[in-house]
């Protein structure tokens, strides 16, 4: 693996002008352990936009790409640790849908999201393409790791999944045998039962779920797009779990008891939590920290258990860092460069990277 030789590119959304000069990465060594410590590349992606990155328990890591463009060769893949070589998972006829294609049941159309969880991979497929309204009911494929099987599809039904929804990221709660979902299109959390499969929406239009702007602020100039609620964590210390609009700076939990219970309606439980960079997607370690980036400051941020907002990480080697995965005291991060990616993107870079917590 190489350590990471920042690079500016492609120019986005807005038209601007690229940076003259180059930020050296700064890390927290409050974090470091005592041998010295890098950025790695994981993985190169060129001409693929990834989003998502998953490591599971035994380190077999997983990543996908959603089809915001025609041309997506595959949606989810495995990636090679030891060289960043990758192949389409769990095979290539899962993979070949194409936008204008019928849509059936088996084929994923929109993976916004792979997790890991207890050696099975959630797939999260939208099915939505180029961010046009959804094309069928979302769903969640589960694959057991041990055989690479496909064990179970969770189908989000119509009524809770709206013509508009996005559905976008997940996490899995054990103790309350329930899935947590963002809806980052029309905003608002759906929770899945593990055991019956039926699914119900939360909070859908409250102001928690709901974006605070209609852009974001880049060095190379304003993104426009607005983004509902987006990055999802789970406190499973706590019994909390957290979210956040991406366009908006304002972080927000409910107790996971209330969430797994029939109660109507739940706003009042809402808790406002702490004012933050605008965000994608966020994680939470052993210890307690919630990492969660700052996307238009190039920061990986963290949340201590004792409320204090500290930076990781900043620079040039975080271009977008949408999506974290914890494992063996590494962090894992998807550099997708959302705001800088307009029109072709065939010589653009997009990178999984690691660093050691």
């Amino acid at each position: 693996m190489k350590k990471i030789v920042a690079l500016l590119s492609a120019i986005v959304l807005c038209s601007c002008g690229e940076k003259t000069k180059k930020e050296q990465p700064k890390v927290d060594s409050n974090l470091q352990s005592e041998a010295v410590q890098s950025i790695e590349e994981v993985a190169i992606f060129k001409g693929q936009q990834v989003t998502g990155v998953t490591v599971s328990d035994k380190g077999r890591i997983f990543a996908n790409f959603p089809r915001w463009r025609k041309g997506v060769p595959f949606s989810v893949v495995e990636v090679n640790g030891k060289d960043g070589s990758y192949t389409p998972y769990p095979n290539k006829e899962m993979n070949m849908w194409e936008i204008g294609e019928e849509v059936t049941p088996n084929a994923f159309v929109g993976v916004q999201s792979v997790v890991a969880f207890e050696n099975i991979l959630y797939v999260l497929d939208t099915r939505s393409a180029l961010f046009e309204p959804i094309l069928d009911e979302p769903r969640v494929f589960v694959f057991n790791l041990e055989t690479d099987a496909l064990v179970n599809i969770y189908i989000i039904p119509k009524g809770v999944a709206k013509p508009n929804s996005y559905i976008n990221d997940l996490r899995v709660d054990k103790k309350n045998g329930k899935i947590y979902f963002t809806d980052s299109g029309a905003g608002g959390l759906l929770v899945l039962d593990i055991v019956s499969g039926k699914s119900k929406r939360v909070l859908g239009d409250h102001p928690s779920t709901m974006a605070e702007m209609d852009h974001l602020t880049f060095d190379n100039g304003q993104w426009n797009n607005t983004i509902n609620s987006d990055g999802i964590a789970l406190d499973t210390k706590n019994n909390k779990l957290y979210y956040h609009a991406l366009t908006g700076y304002s972080l927000y939990a409910i107790d996971t008891e209330v969430l797994a219970s029939d109660k109507n309606p739940i706003h009042t439980e809402v808790q406002f939590i702490k004012k933050t960079g605008a965000p994608d997607g966020m994680i939470f370690d052993d210890k307690g920290n919630l990492y969660l980036a700052d996307l238009e400051h190039n920061k990986i941020n963290y949340l201590t258990p004792s409320g204090d907002l500290k930076t990781l990480l900043e620079g040039d080697v975080v271009k977008w860092a949408d999506t974290f995965s914890i494992y063996n005291g590494f962090l894992y991060y998807t550099n997708s460069r959302i705001n800088e990616v307009k029109g072709e993107i065939s010589e653009i870079e997009f990178t999984i990277n690691k660093i050691a917590l």
